[in-house]
């Protein structure tokens, strides 16, 4: 009881952690658009600061992932909160574009120490047949974080735009100390600390024969498709319809609360009943219908409710994607959570850089990219299913 109250307790610290994380990246996405007008910047700079952060996060988080598996997951944790945390603030205080880019990567880096350790953890005090719920929980800090971020960051901005990243850095800070306090410490897996660690390259390459590869492509292609929504839609609703950064607020809170509400009391019984895949395949579909459908929203409502379901959708994908890496990684969770996020890492690396472009050339053209995107992952992962592991198409079954 003692052992299952004292998982509990760091399940919910990890959620926290996730929560501050995310948060911290989200309180800046409404700012931007303004921000960077600071700096005479505009789209293309936007999506090419976003890919910067991946950029770091994709090379990062494999390092991570692997270390984690050697020497625990505590450690690493909060040492990505502080790096997160001063990326943060060095942002607020940068005076040229060059400062913007460098705190951009030490942010991603950050990034990569916390969220591929934190997934790990998760398997570590998650029985297999839980796995699912606690990912759902950790995926629901995430949600709430990118929901609640948003509205802080509207709400800070009338202080001043640079205000909002002040804050992030701080609370990133403040969750470095409470994990120290807090966090319980967790074995390492003393069998991986003599093996020779691989370089990226090799671990890529080592990834293509994991029994998860297919899942690896899906985050990839997922990842790199809702990249087109989430970088251009405050700059499209600001272009098109004027939107303040308290609308784009509204509207990114809402389909995170939704999300979030979702995740905490739906995922598991969709898991359940329907198993990972079902849930994956149905919510790439709604996805890719979704972020097509917003060009043919003309009012505030009709936008809030596309994205919404767009949110709602991708927000369930993400969780699903994690649960069958894990539960497939077997004594190697740090190494496939950090496969995992460096693919999601590279989709959000090329997907924003793009969307920037593409958004600069003509502002719908991300959005019907993103779509055709998504869909092309949502035939990729049906196919492979039905040819490969049609046993996935049943729950319980992985």
């Amino acid at each position: 009881m003692t052992q299952q109250k004292s998982n509990k307790a760091a399940l919910y610290i990890l959620m926290f952690n996730m929560f501050i994380a995310m948060g911290s990246i989200g309180i800046i996405i409404p700012v931007m658009p303004e921000y960077l007008k600071l700096f005479g910047a505009a789209g293309q700079v936007l999506g090419m600061l976003i890919a910067t952060f991946a950029l770091a996060q994709f090379v990062f988080s494999p390092i991570a992932g692997n270390l984690s598996d050697q020497y625990g997951r505590k450690n690493l944790i909060i040492f990505g909160l502080i790096v997160t945390g001063l990326a943060q603030i060095g942002f607020g205080l940068s005076t040229d574009v060059w400062m913007l880019f460098l705190a951009r990567f030490l942010g991603g880096l950050g990034s990569a120490f916390v969220a591929p350790p934190i997934m790990a953890f998760v398997a570590d005090v998650t029985t297999y047949e839980e796995r699912g719920k606690g990912m759902g929980m950790i995926g629901a800090a995430m949600s709430f974080g990118f929901m609640i971020g948003p509205g802080i960051g509207g709400f800070l901005s009338k202080v001043s735009l640079h205000f909002p990243f002040y804050t992030a850095g701080f609370a990133a800070i403040l969750a470095a100390i409470l994990s120290f306090f807090l966090l319980p410490a967790t074995k390492p897996n003393t069998a991986k600390k003599a093996q020779k660690q691989d370089n990226l390259v090799k671990q890529m390459a080592r990834s293509v024969q994991m029994p998860y590869f297919v899942m690896l492509i899906i985050m990839l292609v997922f990842s790199f498709g809702i990249a087109n929504f989430q970088t251009t839609l405050s700059l499209f609703v600001t272009e098109k319809f004027n939107y303040t950064p308290t609308d784009i607020a509204i509207i990114l809170v809402m389909g995170g609360a939704f999300g979030v509400v979702v995740q905490m009391f739906v995922i598991t019984p969709l898991f359940n009943r329907f198993g990972e895949m079902k849930v994956v395949l149905v919510n790439l579909f709604i996805a890719a219908v979704s972020i097509f459908l917003i060009l043919f929203a003309s009012g505030f409502a009709l936008i809030l409710i596309v994205a919404t379901i767009f949110s709602t959708a991708t927000t369930l994908i993400r969780p699903a994607v994690n649960t069958l890496i894990s539960k497939l990684a077997e004594n190697e969770q740090g190494y496939a959570a950090g496969l995992n996020n460096a693919y999601m890492s590279l989709g959000n690396m090329i997907g924003p850089a793009l969307a920037g472009m593409l958004f600069d050339w003509n502002m719908n053209s991300p959005y019907i990219f993103g779509s055709i995107i998504l869909m092309a992952c949502f035939f990729l992962a049906l196919i492979w299913t039905m040819k490969k592991a049609p046993h996935l198409m049943h729950p319980d079954s992985n």
